[in-house]
């Protein structure tokens, strides 16, 4: 039989024995022309693609493989995926009859083995009670790789994408399926999964000997393939390294694929790391050309990817290290695509303008943030949100601390006064003239507070901000009050309470309400400036048992606290759908030590409408396995340089040798316990972000020593 005799054979039958029918010999003397692309191959009827959008079935997970039925509806999968390749096989020899005969020969071989495996499933699938097209089949490989335009494309696109995904399905569903007793079948994928090695090195030789010499082989692969596909096709479920040594991939090509992030097909939200968003509101030109402010968002500007899916876009200036990125993908946080760039609009449109995108969460949106994402508004679907919608300044409102102060305000006017509860007393009063600040100020001070804290309205993390000890103001912060006010800003003035805990209550304002996400503790200084958050294993649930616990002979029965915050939960429910803002919500709150000596709450300091480092603490928490504590903790250059190291490298090095990770699970790992840096310590200026998982929060001692 002639070689073209049969691929057109195989391509072309509407009869499965056929297709699959494996001759004793061919010739290939007769190539023929190269054939035009047909719009799908020869099928009976039963397995005609699905049409797209039809419905997708997702692989059966390895919980529901101790049911017949599911692991017969995985072979299924499996049989249509070694047919599509076999079809595809067929395609390249009619498509490309000048290859070189070496190529063609190898084809052949590599076809002959599909036609095997999609016979050995069909048989073991039976066994199931399973009979192939009884599910539907999609047409995937079809239409990603049958546009080939050469034959580098198809061992680019096959042979090195989907055949290379291949070598982590099998040997996955193969442990799975030993594990439920199935041994056959996990001797079938295992036989398979060598087969798999086999075919991936046959695709890398032709690949190497097509490709540009003066390209790696990443460089050359991520050009070669079209859309839809890219590297993250060719990964499946776990990452294999073992299998793509042994096809003869390179360490790095393996290292950058492992960490090689792109949704396979959900559209992506994107997102950027813009703290700096709250102070623009007010100071926009003093806040952008601060340095340490702008190493702080260069330090940490890859956080955003603990709050992403997998699918998601995080925009950065410059592209995280594979070092790193293999470091957090073995911790077993899922990689979200980054997108390297100068943070202007134009230069933004033109990186996504073939994209479809699912919509915009920034850390916090804001007059930049929407300037930003607008020119990107008609690559959204209808129900995503358009920056218009997600900030107008009816939102600008919400992220002030007089706004907070009113708020807090008039919830103590409508609760009863109980001894446990901060007096009206305690809530900032806002001023807008040195006259009325001065008059505030004698207030507080005729009420017995001699410390007093003066605030912008619109303030980052405890700056922007003075605290007044002496009787009398200084010359600086008078002259720092009258700048503030020439400056059209508003200023708070409270007493300073001595604090006692700090906590968080993170929530997400969506369509229908505020929902809660959880509680987390707050690590400040003496200045009252941010430096962590902590979190027990029921945050989700409760406050941390730590302010339950230091209020409670005040309080009698701890339902009181959570019936005052279930209050404060509904009137700012009614406020945030009142100013029309959706998006992450977070309350600060503190307990304080009185004059009397009695333990107060002040229920409300500041409420956020972005993203916090508490709401990040939240998002972590979900890859900590059960029972554990974490905690996030900003470390500052001069901090660390208190533990006795010189460079974060250093210091980074020092904790993973002393608490190294410990996880549990596979492929989706829980983290058991140890220190991970959460931004890459090789390339910190001034911040390091690091997040620690304890069985119990003393440990955290133990871990840093007198910052705890």
């Amino acid at each position: 039989m002639e070689l073209r005799e049969f691929a057109e054979q195989v391509l072309f039958s509407t009869d499965l024995e056929q297709k699959l029918l494996i001759p004793r010999s061919v010739t290939d003397d007769r190539p023929g022309s190269a054939l035009a692309v047909p719009a799908m191959p020869g099928r009976p009827k039963e397995l005609v693609f699905k049409a797209r959008g039809e419905g997708r079935d997702s692989f059966p997970g390895l919980n529901r493989l101790e049911k017949e039925s599911e692991r017969g509806r995985l072979l299924h999968f499996f049989a249509n995926h070694e047919l599509l390749a076999t079809e595809l096989m067929a395609l390249v020899l009619l498509r490309f009859p000048d290859a070189p005969a070496a190529f063609r020969q190898g084809v052949f071989e590599t076809l002959k083995d599909e036609q095997r495996h999609t016979r050995l499933y069909l048989k073991r699938m039976k066994t199931c009670g399973v009979t192939f097209g009884e599910l539907p089949v999609s047409g995937y490989f079809w239409n990603s790789i049958a546009t080939m335009e050469n034959p580098v494309d198809y061992v680019a696109g096959l042979c090195l994408t989907f055949e290379q995904a291949n070598l982590d399905f099998c040997r996955h569903y193969a442990e799975g399926f030993l594990t439920v007793g199935d041994t056959v079948t996990g001797r079938l994928l295992d036989r398979i999964y060598r087969d798999e090695i086999g075919h991936v090195a046959y695709g890398l030789k032709w690949f190497r000997r097509w490709k540009n010499p003066d390209e790696s082989d990443w460089e050359a692969f991520c050009r070669h393939l079209k859309f839809p596909l890219s590297p993250q096709r060719a990964k499946g479920i776990g990452f294999n390294v073992e299998g793509r040594r042994d096809a003869g991939l390179d360490p790095d090509f393996i290292t950058r694929l492992e960490v090689f992030a792109r949704s396979k097909g959900r559209t992506p939200t994107v997102t950027i790391f813009n703290p700096l968003e709250e102070g623009l509101l007010a100071r926009p030109d003093s806040v952008s050309t601060s340095n340490s402010r702008q190493h702080l968002v260069h330090d940490l500007e890859t956080l955003p990817q603990y709050l992403c899916r997998q699918d998601d876009i995080v925009l950065v200036r410059e592209q995280p290290s594979i070092a790193f990125l293999r470091t957090i993908k073995r911790a077993g946080f899922a990689l979200p695509e980054f997108i390297e760039g100068d943070g202007r609009p134009e230069s933004l449109e033109r990186t996504l303008a073939d994209r479809k995108l699912g919509g915009f969460r920034p850390w916090a949106w804001g007059p930049h943030s929407r300037r930003l994402f607008e020119p990107l508004s008609g690559l959204i679907g209808k129900k995503a949100r358009t920056p218009a919608e997600s900030f107008h300044e009816g939102i600008t409102e919400m992220y002030s601390k007089s706004w907070s102060a009113g708020f807090l305000r008039s919830i103590l006017a409508q609760t009863e006064p109980v001894p446990w509860l901060c007096p009206v007393e305690a809530v900032g009063t806002t001023v807008s003239s040195i006259a009325q600040a001065m008059s505030a100020i004698a207030e507080i001070r005729h009420r017995g507070h001699h410390r007093i804290v003066i605030k912008e309205a619109f303030g980052l993390a405890g700056r922007n901000a003075v605290r007044l000890w002496e009787p009398a103001l200084t010359e600086a912060q008078t002259r720092w009050m009258g700048d503030a006010f020439r400056a059209g800003l508003s200023l708070v003035i409270e007493p300073w309470l001595e604090r006692v805990i700090d906590f968080s209550i993170q929530m997400e304002a969506e369509t229908d309400g505020l929902r809660l996400c959880g509680h987390t503790g707050l690590i400040t200084d003496h200045r009252g400036h941010f430096r962590g958050n902590w979190a027990h294993p029921r945050h989700h649930r409760r406050l941390p048992p730590e302010v339950t616990r230091a209020i409670r002979d005040q309080v009698g029965n701890p339902d009181r606290i959570h019936e005052l915050f279930e209050t404060i939960r509904r009137r700012l429910e009614s406020e945030v759908k009142r100013h029309g803002y959706e998006g992450p919500i977070g309350i600060d709150a503190f307990l304080y030590r009185a004059a009397d000596g009695g333990i107060r709450l002040k229920p409300v300091v500041e409420i956020n409408p972005r993203h916090t480092m508490g709401r990040l603490t939240v998002e972590l928490m979900r890859q900590v396995a059960p029972g554990r504590s974490g905690c996030f903790r900003l470390f500052s250059l001069a901090e660390m340089r208190k533990t006795g190291f010189s460079t974060f490298p250093q210091f980074a090095c020092s904790l993973e040798e002393r608490f190294p990770l410990t996880t549990e699970g596979e492929p989706k790992r829980k983290i058991l316990g140890g220190a991970l840096c959460l931004n890459d310590p090789a390339r910190a200026r001034n911040r390091l972000a690091v997040f620690s998982v304890v069985r119990d929060r003393t440990e955290l001692g133990i871990l840093f020593p007198g910052l705890f």
